[in-house]
């Protein structure tokens, strides 16, 4: 049996590209993602691969789609928000419910962990999860992002120390700047009067990258940044 990869959060920036690499290394391929409505060209892209629609901070839904998708190999994580509109108040306006709110993002992770995790140490697999610079450079315009970014990026780091022994990997990869082809990458585009010329990161340059960081497994954290 092929080995099988679940990459959640997958739009058309760095989740299709974290696919298409391990597809490339010969592992099945499950995706996940908010919504179905670019599964078909997904699919048709990656063949043998399967889709779900499913809101991680969904619990019900995740221990569904977990389910269905059965023993993996290998996780990437990288759900977000993807609408500029959802952009956070700065850090001295941040309140807890705000911090709250920003926290629901590094839930689902804890919780997808310790649904794949028996699979995982069993297969001697590995753990990826995305997430911003704020997590190690203050950025205060990002509020409180930067809180579940550092939470998010400790939790990856501490996984990696805890599961080593084990056989496990767990790595994280730090992204300061757009990502190509990303669906915040496409609506900056639509609206050059607004953003300016902004710097950009090549999704398929940090697949490749979290695939060495997975396959050497000689460090856990990569920093991506233009900044």
């Amino acid at each position: 049996m092929s080995p099988k990869a679940l990459v959640l959060g997958v739009g058309p920036g760095l989740g299709m590209s974290i696919a298409r690499r391990f597809a490339g290394e010969g592992y099945e391929i499950a995706l996940v993602s908010r919504s179905a409505r670019r599964h078909e060209a997904y699919l048709a892209e990656l063949p043998g691969a399967r889709a779900f629609a499913c809101d991680v901070r969904d619990s019900a839904q995740l221990a569904s789609t977990v389910d269905e998708v059965g023993p993996v190999d290998v996780v990437y994580y990288g759900p977000g928000a993807t609408d500029l509109s959802e952009a956070p108040e700065d850090i001295t306006a941040t309140t807890p419910e705000l911090a709250r709110a920003a926290m629901e993002w590094l839930y689902p992770a804890v919780d997808v962990v310790q649904r794949v995790l028996p699979a995982v140490v069993e297969r001697g697999g590995g753990l990826l999860f995305a997430g911003g610079l704020s997590a190690v450079r203050p950025m205060p315009m990002l509020g409180s992002l930067a809180l579940s970014g550092a939470a998010l990026r400790n939790y990856a780091l501490t996984l990696n120390a805890a599961l080593a022994d084990k056989g496990v990997y767990a790595g994280t990869l730090t992204i300061g700047g757009l990502v190509e082809r990303g669906d915040i990458h496409q609506a900056v585009r639509a609206d050059p009067g607004r953003f300016g010329e902004v710097r950009t990161l090549d999704p398929d340059a940090i697949a490749d990258t979290a695939w060495q960081m997975f396959v050497k497994r000689d460090r856990a954290e990569e920093v991506f940044s233009v900044f």
